[in-house]
């Protein structure tokens, strides 16, 4: 027990130290690209020094498996310096048994990185964008997914108009139980306007089965006016501002994915890339273990055999390579070539069942 809580300790430390170093790497230069980005809006070093607090989590939540098996590479290297590696296997221990704790140390920071750091992220990249929104100018998303349907928000000279509809078409530009509130200059409700489809053509909603109040009349029900064919209402949206609205699946919370995939299947659009991204989180825990049994495999030998850097240098590369097959394999499921599972999986699988080889051939081949 005494000498797991010593290599725990050490694989802590190790991995501590190296996600300060790149946490550090990343803020400086995230600094220097705010303050060019915005700096005509203002924006000097203290705001960019809170811009760039917002958006480097989301960057270093990404490149977790690295630090990982950086961190890893670095204890083992450590180890087999100082001839620990040598004591503990002459009392007794054998590689492979060394190795469970920081196995199971990795499973745990990967646990904890899906548990609380993913929330953390989310929350921050949400933060980042409505700060960088307002500093650009360029408004806020026009797309919220709730469990009541699809909202969506567009302007105009007159004023705002909110949409709300039950359902739509997968990349949003057809809606169908739709209502439309108009909002004049100063935000007080101007009309109403039901319809049973509406869609986006160039410049305007396409409205069918309409009826509309005048909402600034005295009795809006009597005013109503019920359309007998098509209308048109002026839009300044595109399907790309929609489809640009939805994000990316990371800036949404862990545990709010189910219920956000929920919503968007309710409201007819594709959650394809959300399911991937949730299943990739449930797999970043067997990811974090993989770069560690990576590390191992090239690197935890005694220093006297020589070749320490490029052992060091296989071990990233094939870190590297994971990494990428697993980027890879996520392109292929967002675009449904391959199935979810199968791409959110396959990559932590393959690199667990190839390092184990490995490390079975150095102990036991």
């Amino acid at each position: 027990m005494t000498l797991s809580l010593y290599i725990a300790r050490r694989f802590l430390g190790t991995v501590g130290r190296v996600f300060l170093i790149f946490f550090a790497i990343l803020l400086l230069i995230d600094m220097i690209e705010q303050l060019r980005r915005f700096s005509g809006d203002g924006v000097g070093l203290a705001g960019a020094a809170q811009l760039s607090l917002l958006s480097v989590p989301e960057t270093l939540y990404r490149i977790l498996p690295l630090i990982m098996i950086m961190g890893a590479i670095a204890m083992f290297l450590g180890l087999a310096r100082s001839s620990e590696l040598v004591v503990v296997r002459a009392a007794g221990r054998s590689g492979l048994r060394f190795l469970m704790t920081p196995l199971l140390v990795s499973i745990a920071l990967g646990c904890l990185a899906v548990a609380f750091f993913n929330p953390l992220v989310a929350a921050t990249s949400k933060a980042y964008d409505d700060k960088r929104a307002e500093l650009s100018q360029g408004g806020r998303s026009v797309l919220s997914v709730a469990d009541t349907g699809l909202w969506l928000r567009q302007g105009s000279e007159e004023g705002q108009t909110v949409i709300q509809a039950a359902r739509s078409n997968l990349d949003g530009t057809e809606l169908f139980g739709v209502t439309f509130l108009g909002f004049d200059s100063i935000g007080l409700p101007r009309t109403r306007i039901e319809a049973d489809s509406a869609r986006l053509v160039s410049g305007a909603w396409e409205l069918t089965g309409t009826k509309t109040w005048d909402l600034t009349a005295g009795n809006p029900e009597l005013a109503a006016v019920t359309a007998a064919g098509p209308i048109a209402l002026p839009s300044d949206l595109t399907p790309e501002r929609i489809r640009d609205s939805f994000g990316t699946p990371s800036a949404i919370g862990f545990w709010d994915l189910p219920g956000y995939i929920g919503d968007l299947e309710r409201a007819g659009f594709s959650a394809q890339a959300y399911k991937l991204w949730y299943q990739m989180e449930l797999a970043l825990p067997l990811l974090m273990a993989a770069m560690v049994l990576v590390a191992a495999g090239f690197t935890m030998r005694h220093t006297r055999f020589g070749g320490t850097g490029k052992m060091v240098l296989f071990a990233l590369l094939a870190g590297f390579g994971f990494y990428f097959l697993r980027n890879f394999a996520q392109a292929l499921g967002d675009s449904g070539q391959i199935p979810v599972l199968l791409a959110a999986w396959s990559p932590p699988v393959a690199a667990v069942m190839l390092s184990l080889g490995l490390l079975l051939h150095l102990e036991d081949g």
